[in-house]
């Protein structure tokens, strides 16, 4: 994630499946592609943060500066973060993650890993 606003958040493509891209793709993923339910409840500060890598769902080519991706699934969101505090953020539940150092909550909108 690069940049976080009210309504949507940027992010540089890295993947696509398990493959690295070689060019930089950009891709949106809008406050509705957040999640599947409450859909109008989705603060984006509270499910993103620039740095964050998140596991996203291509939903289309979007516009002419970005793809349209997708979080909503269990499966799809934030894998990997940092803490404000600059520690590994560790999943606790599908809304939160807490900082190895400081022990500290932060939300996230995070995928369930496997």
């Amino acid at each position: 994630v690069t940049k976080v606003m009210a309504r949507m958040a940027s992010a540089d493509i890295m993947c696509v499946d398990s493959k690295a891209v070689k060019e930089k793709f950009t891709g949106m993923i809008r406050q509705q592609d957040v999640r599947a339910t409450e859909i109008d409840k989705v603060d984006m500060y509270q499910s993103y943060r620039p740095g964050d890598i998140v596991r996203a769902l291509v939903l289309s080519l979007g516009d002419a500066r970005a793809y349209y991706l997708s979080t909503a699934k269990n499966e799809l969101g934030v894998v990997s973060a940092q803490s404000i505090a600059g520690g590994t953020l560790v999943p606790t539940s599908w809304t939160e993650m807490q900082c190895e150092l400081t022990g500290q909550i932060e939300q996230r909108k995070v995928a369930k890993v496997e």
